[in-house]
């Protein structure tokens, strides 16, 4: 091999989820030339509260809070399956296009809007019994 000058005003970093689907483990002899830290879980609430506000909702700390209440409910009563998704990209998602909603809609109430994005992003990914499950919950 061959020696590389380092510049100590640079760094190298590694993100993994080895835990989500498709992921792999670092290898070894890779793993080695890093440190391990761990990290917390993000606050879904107010990363969606934000986000909310940034499309244009006003009434954005209730309809968030009950949009992760309701997500968290979905994750522990529907079925496990690989396809489904209750983490913050599925939530980015499903306020980007309530956002969409809304400017298409200025009219309607904001808690319709929000219901009929949740409805219209999840609905297709679910098995029949928990189509059934899901709409309770929404």
């Amino acid at each position: 091999g061959c020696e590389l000058k380092l510049n100590p005003n640079c760094a190298a970093f590694i993100t993994m989820n080895p835990g989500y689907a498709g992921r792999t483990e670092l290898p070894d002899n890779l793993k080695a030339l890093f440190r391990p830290f761990a990290m917390m879980v993000p606050d879904y609430a107010l990363i969606a509260e934000v986000i909310l506000y940034s499309e244009g909702f006003e009434n954005s700390l209730v309809l968030a809070h009950k949009m992760v209440r309701m997500y968290a409910l979905c994750s522990e009563q529907l079925s496990q399956q690989d396809h489904y998704d209750f983490g913050m990209r599925a939530v980015k998602s499903v306020l980007v296009m309530a956002g969409s909603l809304k400017r298409a809609n200025p009219d309607k109430q904001e808690d319709v809007v929000l219901l009929r994005a949740l409805r219209d992003s999840n609905l297709p990914k679910f098995l029949h019994e928990d189509t059934i499950l899901f709409q309770a919950i929404l």
